[in-house]
């Protein structure tokens, strides 16, 4: 891949995504357009090919998140973010050039760690979500760059360049943030796809099907209140009950794999208990829900649990099922 060309596509893309009208939604409307725009597919490839290859192992899993339960890009960003936006504070303030240096150069070296968990997150995401996160990615290294050109200026002294160059690189983080927002809060990068479920379920007890409708070993779509559940009828007898749409990103886990007590998502490949719920490995970072489950004549029934083991008390004036 040749940064040149990957350049070009990339700045071809922000040409046609920009509207020439000044109206109102106009920062929407140009996101739109890259997100629905195939003209940098070719890098999106590349680049996700390239974030993929890289030998990281469990330490993916860390990058996603999967330990804090969210991913951990967001956290992550705070450390550079804050520096910089403390420096170009101190910038104001006679006598303060070698601290705002230090900030700075602090923001420099977090800013690698938090790059490499939006990388991972990134390679992970819908095409749409990737697309724009490229823009994302542009913006925050243009302002990596040009703080890096700060700092190099303030060490040799030069402070009233050191700023400039800071200044510049602040609006360019800043975005990056912006862009970062489209992606988390319209795109939903990042959210738990299944949180809706407690809501749409409610407690009590609901039928999902015959007993003799679930074949052992094999995973079956049904339905609880419209809302898809994938149901596993195991050897050892047991008949688990998971939410079907993935945590990640709402992939179906019933078209997914059972192996060794988990269900794997089809579309990223992040795995479940079936016994409780909990992802085992990444991308996934929210575990999945899980419902009780009892068998009452030849029909199996099942109920929302919380991931504790607890069920879900009842809101007043709402009758179990």
């Amino acid at each position: 891949m040749h940064t040149s060309g990957a350049r070009n596509r990339l700045l071809g893309v922000l040409r046609g995504a920009l509207p020439s009208d000044a109206g109102p939604g106009r920062i929407l409307i140009g996101l739109d357009r890259v997100e629905h725009s195939e003209r940098a597919d070719r890098l999106v490839d590349a680049v996700r090919t390239v974030v993929r290859a890289v030998p990281l192992g469990r330490g993916r899993d860390a990058l996603h998140g999967r330990w804090l339960g969210h991913p951990v890009h967001p956290l992550m960003v705070q450390v550079p973010l804050g520096s910089w936006m403390s420096a170009a504070v101190l910038d104001f303030v006679p006598g303060q050039q070698r601290a705002a240096r230090t900030l700075v150069g602090t923001g420099l070296v977090a800013a690698l760690p938090a790059a490499a968990a939006g990388w991972a997150d990134w390679a992970e995401l819908r095409r749409p979500q990737m697309r724009v996160g490229l823009v994302h990615a542009a913006a925050n290294a243009a302002g990596v760059a040009f703080y890096g050109a700060s700092f190099v200026a303030r060490a040799r002294g030069r402070f009233a360049r050191g700023r400039l160059w800071g200044l510049a690189g602040l609006a360019a983080v800043s975005v990056g943030g912006a862009v970062g927002g489209h992606m988390a809060f319209r795109q939903a990068s990042g959210a738990n796809h299944a949180e809706h479920v407690a809501e749409l379920v409610g407690t009590g007890w609901h039928t999902v099907g015959e007993l003799a409708d679930f074949p052992v070993g094999t995973p079956v779509r049904r339905h609880l209140r419209d809302e898809p559940v994938v149901v596993v009828h195991e050897p050892t007898g047991a008949v688990r009950v998971l939410a079907d749409r993935c945590s990640h990103m709402g992939g179906p886990l019933s078209e997914g794999r059972v192996a060794d007590g988990c269900i794997r998502c089809p579309w990223h490949g992040s795995a479940f208990r079936l016994s409780d719920g909990w992802n085992t490995s990444g991308p996934a970072t929210a575990a999945q829900p899980v419902f009780t489950t009892r068998i009452t004549g030849s029909l199996v029934e099942a109920r929302l649990q919380h991931l504790s083991g607890h069920t879900p008390a009842a809101p007043s004036g709402e009758e179990s099922q």
